[in-house]
């Protein structure tokens, strides 16, 4: 019997992006939070951007809906930003709750905050956190045993349904 293959040619992207990031140093001029914060655009997959920072789509997402919460300085740790700012991050990360209830219903969230590339963080010189949707038997075989991914929505028309959502609460 045939094994059915399954094409995901983004990785690609993401993968050579690493590549080359990993060979300079991760500072502003590379960084992708830092581009969203000065250009911010659906392009960018910016939801939101204001004084508190930005709301935006994870390009290369662990689950449909997964966001991610940043600030507009390219700042590495929370203890580098002040009181205002790290209380701006939990007012958007609680409106990035309220987006993802609203457009997608899950049954529970993550939110999490990866600091320091051994911690897992993908961009480790500008803080960010994580806020992911989450429902009931979405881990399956495929992460488990295949190492694979399966994103069942195109990012464009979850934007579309995030930016709706984000239209409500406004």
């Amino acid at each position: 019997m045939t094994q059915p293959n399954l094409w995901a040619p983004w990785r690609m992207q993401y993968i050579h992006e690493l590549e080359h990031k990993a060979g300079q140093d991760q500072d502003q001029s590379a960084c992708f939070l830092c581009d969203a914060a000065a250009s911010p655009s659906r392009e960018l997959l910016v939801l939101l951007s204001d004084d508190r920072g930005m709301i935006l789509l994870n390009k290369y997402p662990y689950i449909n809906g997964h966001l991610l919460i940043a600030p507009p300085e390219h700042v590495a740790n929370l203890s580098d930003m002040t009181s205002q700012r790290r209380a701006g991050l939990m007012e958007l990360t609680a409106l990035s709750e309220q987006l993802l209830k609203t457009a997608m219903n899950p049954h529970g969230l993550n939110v999490g905050i990866n600091l320091g590339r051994c911690a897992g963080a993908g961009v480790p010189g500008h803080l960010h956190m994580h806020v992911l949707p989450r429902w009931n038997g979405d881990t399956n075989f495929m992460s488990v045993v295949g190492q694979v991914r399966v994103i069942p929505q195109a990012l464009d028309h979850c934007y579309d349904m995030l930016a709706d959502a984000l239209e409500k609460h406004a």
